[in-house]
């Protein structure tokens, strides 16, 4: 998003309002595992590339056992970039890379691309990229964007335009199985969720099967954020649930049978609506914890006070914690976990500073 409409505040005064609200709703149990209560400083490294691209979107880790041969190294962590060195959204066209704390160029194309939160790393040796693209960095020149495959060297493998699946991939997860992958993509412009079945082997990605399998999100172009709508998604495979965050509605709803249902099931059930704490409900994980975690995009329901938040709730829409990545509005989008030798390693990206934050959670 761009941070024309941020406000500033005093960094002292947010820190200890934030240290009271976390702490002060958190149950004993909920204080023990929680992700975003039990945070300490963070490692904070630029994502502007040699281009000057800005706002950081989307965050992925290479996972283990990653193939060895390219430029991916497993802990690695990816983030795709929005917008270009004049700021407009949807012109951005990098993807940067981390390893052992210093960053370096994956990939870049031709701008304009938008790359979006949209981002995540394949067992079979491939990245996965979402983009949505303006020419003048507004909405009136949105584009529906594409689906694309890059190589472990950040060369183009495969690439998907079908509309009626990808159209606005705002974000997407995915169940990854290897030699098949699930996408579930959030498609902000038409305001549903699709689900994409690929088969995918050293040959190449093909496509199995495409379904809408959810639908009814209200969506709509804004100023600030580009576009308001479906965005985050998080998928439980073992309870074949996938959750959504709704950016316009500012909820979170579960999508049953996800993984296998063969027909649209319209918006599921909603599982959370907090308007003390979501604030456009925009990026969003599945913890370790079994809790869910989702940044805000500070253009819906904003309360004074809580700026660039990042939101820790239960399945069952308990809030848990909340943490705040900038002390001006419009700074959390893409966030992500995973654990390495039995450390866990939560990032998450700050779009007013251009950078990314990296923690061992405690």
């Amino acid at each position: 998003m761009n941070n024309v409409f941020s406000k500033k505040m005093s960094a002292g005064l947010l820190g200890a309002a934030l240290t009271f609200t976390s702490i002060a709703n958190l149950s004993a149990q909920d204080a023990v595992t929680s992700i975003l209560g039990n945070l300490g400083s963070p490692t904070n490294l630029s994502t502007v590339p040699s281009n000057g691209d800005l706002n950081p979107y989307g965050v992925a880790f290479v996972p283990g056992g990653f193939p060895t041969g390219g430029m991916l190294h497993p802990g690695d962590i990816l983030v795709s970039n929005y917008n270009n060195s004049q700021n407009l959204q949807g012109t951005g066209s990098t993807i940067v890379q981390f390893h052992d704390g210093q960053q370096s160029l994956f990939y870049q194309g031709q701008s304009p691309m938008g790359l979006t939160t949209g981002l995540a790393v394949l067992k079979a040796g491939y990245v996965l990229v979402g983009t949505m693209p303006t020419t003048d960095g507004t909405s009136n020149t949105v584009q529906p964007g594409t689906l694309m495959a890059l190589t472990s060297a950040g060369q183009i493998f495969w690439t998907l335009s079908d509309k009626r699946l990808v159209n606005g991939p705002w974000d997407f997860t995915v169940n990854d199985e290897g030699s098949t992958v699930q996408v579930f993509v959030s498609n902000v412009l038409v305001g549903n969720i699709t689900r994409i079945d690929l088969s995918v082997t050293s040959a190449g990605i093909a496509v199995k099967k495409g379904i809408v399998i959810s639908d009814g999100y209200t969506h709509r172009p804004d100023p600030a954020a580009l576009e308001v709508g479906p965005t985050g998604l998080a998928y439980d495979a073992v309870r074949d649930i996938l959750y959504v965050a709704d950016g316009d509605s500012n909820a979170v709803y579960g999508i049953p049978n996800a993984g296998n249902i063969i027909a649209d099931g319209g918006m599921g059930y909603r599982i959370y609506m907090d308007n003390l704490h979501l604030h456009g409900a925009l990026a969003m994980i599945l913890a370790p914890n079994g809790h869910l975690i989702c940044s805000n995009n500070d253009v819906v329901n904003v309360v004074p006070g809580q700026p660039s938040e990042l939101d820790e709730f239960t399945v069952d829409g308990q809030f848990v914690a909340q943490y705040s990545v900038d002390p001006s509005l419009g700074g959390a989008f893409g966030l992500n976990i995973e654990v390495f030798g039995g450390k866990t390693i939560f990032a998450a990206v700050d779009d007013n500073t251009s950078s990314l934050d990296i923690w061992t959670v405690k």
